[in-house]
């Protein structure tokens, strides 16, 4: 069975220590503040829109011109929906929440929906799925919140029951679902129910005046991440991470090993099959739980393409090198596409860390790739250097002919396809 295909987040450096998204998850945040989790929302909500996805917002706990005044630009998007489940819930049908559907001055480009008896169960679930049997492809949802529907079903049972039923079906249906819940306000057993279910939880926390992301839990991928306590500052819809600097003097050979792995593109599978080991060794040493025995080390270096010094340093000591051998670029994977559609070489040395990352992309011809490249919110760079593509972005198709330079800054296309007949080259800048 092929991995399932991996998206972004919206935030980088929570994509690199999740690993990114993966098609059927169900993210739980739990907001320590009640305030928190809204920024990553949007950020995923942008990251669909680049990716030309449906979204489905489900708000329990704001009207729609308050949520359509936090989403700004967000909301003038075609494909997002929003189940307005606060007018006739928490609103009780009040005149003045009313006014906003007998206002025909405004116009907004997404789609609003009053669910007219919020206050039951079937009827929320047979709205949203409704809305879902209408749309294509892995529609993106966003639930606001766990807390609003607790307040108005009345309790834990039916928030439980509702969730309970939801999120496998979500699984299932191959879509990527945001929950909020405010940590105050349930049971330890809540809690501990939800996160079983979830295929992704993720706890938000304020600790002294600093804002905390600590990831709980996270299905089918790597864990090295999981339980720590990452500091964070989030402006407008900029999320910023502390540079994860060891000041313990401690090597940490593990995050460097999966630093290099990952820039590879191979799987720990891979890794521990071309070494002679099991993957658990694999994620034991990236772990930082064992250390590997010195013959190990250097089968990893050889498999990596890189010297046994980038384990204990954080990028190549490059000095005065201002030139670059075509023998010290590394044949790189795509994990999330299909071998056969495309062929990749990242250009300078693998244990080196500029701030712009060149790569060699060729694309067969009559191949289609279902995603982009990379999962990566920042400005990136391409020239075609032969044949062509067409590249979808948004609900657009962009032809490119050789010669031709794509300027990406923070879109993200949803498809490339090579018409053919030759195979495309692509010389791809990545900026971090």
């Amino acid at each position: 069975m092929s991995e399932k295909i991996r998206v972004a987040t919206g935030v980088s450096q929570l994509d690199r220590l999740l690993g990114g998204l993966l098609i059927g998850d169900n993210v739980v945040w739990h907001d320590d503040a009640g305030s928190l989790a809204s920024v990553f929302c949007y950020n995923f909500i942008q990251s669909s829109q680049a990716q030309n996805r449906p979204i489905i917002y489900v708000s329990f706990d704001r009207s729609p011109k308050n949520l359509l005044d936090k989403l700004g630009t967000l909301a003038d998007y075609s494909d997002l929906v929003i189940l307005d489940c606060f007018t006739y819930g928490k609103g009780e049908g009040s005149d003045i929440f009313l006014k906003f559907y007998e206002d025909k001055d405004h116009e907004y480009t997404c789609r609003i929906i009053a669910a007219d008896e919020p206050q039951k169960v079937d009827k929320v679930m047979n709205a949203f799925y409704g809305i879902h049997g209408e749309m294509e492809g892995d529609v993106r949802f966003v639930f606001e919140s766990l807390t609003g529907m607790q307040e108005l079903w009345g309790g834990e049972e039916n928030l439980l029951k509702f969730y309970t039923h939801s999120c496998p079906r979500l699984y299932e249906l191959n879509t990527v679902a945001y929950w909020i819940m405010e940590k105050g306000a349930h049971s330890s057993r809540l809690k501990a129910q939800i996160n079983q279910i979830a295929q992704v939880a993720i706890d938000l926390s304020v600790k002294r005046g600093k804002t905390y992301l600590t990831i709980l839990k996270a299905e089918d991928r790597d864990q090295e991440a999981m339980n720590k306590a990452n500091c964070y500052w989030a402006r407008d819809l900029n999320i910023t991470f502390d540079t994860e600097r060891h000041i313990t003097g401690k090597i940490d050979l593990g995050i460097r090993l999966k630093e290099l792995r990952v820039k590879r593109g191979i799987s720990q599978t891979e890794v521990a099959k071309l070494i002679g080991v099991t993957p658990s060794t694999i994620s034991q040493i990236e772990s930082n739980l064992i250390y590997p025995s010195l013959p190990a080390l250097i089968k990893l270096a050889e498999t990596l393409s890189v010297d046994i010094s980038s384990f204990f340093q954080d990028s190549t000591d490059i000095g005065s090198m201002a030139v670059f051998r075509e023998s010290e670029a590394s044949e790189i994977k795509f994990l999330d596409l299909p071998e056969d559609t495309i062929k990749a070489k990242l250009l300078t040395p693998l244990d080196f860390n500029p701030k712009a990352e060149p790569y060699l992309i060729e694309i067969p011809p009559r191949k289609t790739l279902p995603s982009h490249f990379f999962i990566h919110k920042g400005e990136e760079i391409g020239y075609l250097l032969s044949g062509r593509l067409q590249m979808r972005l948004k609900k657009s198709v962009h032809t490119v002919n050789v010669g031709d330079v794509i300027y990406l800054e923070s879109e993200i296309p949803s498809q490339w396809k090579n018409p053919g007949p030759g195979a495309a080259r692509l010389l791809w800048i990545k900026v971090k």
